[in-house]
């Protein structure tokens, strides 16, 4: 890309990389990345709810959370938006590969009925906000779970999986449309502008899943052993 402000207009009301927005190669790139994980992630969806009834509730819980809150989008200046993902709470439950599916399922979903996102760049959005973000998320969980609270721990994935979810998308741009210093300075640059917004976002959506599975656990859905607490 020439200049980054070139890129500053368009779909600002979208969710995610708009429609169309990338390249082919890019565009075909993430989906052959995205693909296997989440097929193994449906699988161990599949398995997951014939195990247990009480699962199958859940995830469907889980995936309404990530829903309702991805939904939630503000507009950026890049052909993109901010919001929060809702992915933290699926992958302090369920682990990144089932969090993969379910935000799969959500994104199709979105892109088909309102618009929001697009078939061409499903396999962008995902691998940001269905894979590379909750992985972080849950491998900074596993990290901190047995020295923090059940609340504080889950804070500190799902901040994290938001953070890291906006920091893959400004990986996508950057290198779909590097500027005449690169692809990095590009990224760098889309990062920026999605600071703005994401940071606070990021820490409100650590506050909410907090209180979400802190809940989940109060009412008996499910238990802090299944989740690797101890406090």
């Amino acid at each position: 890309m020439g200049s980054f402000s070139s890129y500053e207009h368009g779909a600002t009301s979208l969710m995610h990389i708009m429609e169309g927005f990338l390249p082919p190669f890019w565009a075909i790139f993430w989906t052959v990345v995205a693909l296997p994980v989440v097929a193994y992630g449906a699988k161990r969806t599949l398995t997951a709810v014939k195990t247990d009834t009480r699962t199958k509730a859940l995830i469907a819980v889980g995936t309404a959370f990530v829903f309702v809150l991805s939904a939630l989008k503000l507009p950026s200046v890049v052909g993109s938006s901010s919001h929060p993902t809702g992915t933290g709470v699926m992958v302090v439950l369920f682990g990144p590969a089932v969090t993969a599916f379910a935000a799969t399922i959500v994104l199709l979903y979105q892109s088909l009925l309102l618009a929001h996102g697009g078939l061409t760049t499903l396999g962008a959005n995902v691998t940001a906000m269905g894979i590379v973000g909750p992985f972080v998320g849950w491998a900074a969980y596993r990290l901190v779970r047995t020295r923090l609270s059940l609340e504080q721990a889950t804070f500190v994935a799902a901040v994290l999986t938001d953070w890291v979810t906006y920091l893959t998308t400004s990986i996508q741009l950057g290198l779909a449309f590097p500027s005449d210093a690169g692809a990095l300075s590009s990224a760098a640059d889309f990062a920026a502008v999605f600071a703005v917004t994401q940071l606070p976002i990021g820490i409100f959506e650590g506050l909410i899943a907090a209180a979400m599975v802190g809940y989940l656990v109060r009412v008996g859905s499910v238990t802090k052993e299944r989740l690797g607490v101890t406090a």
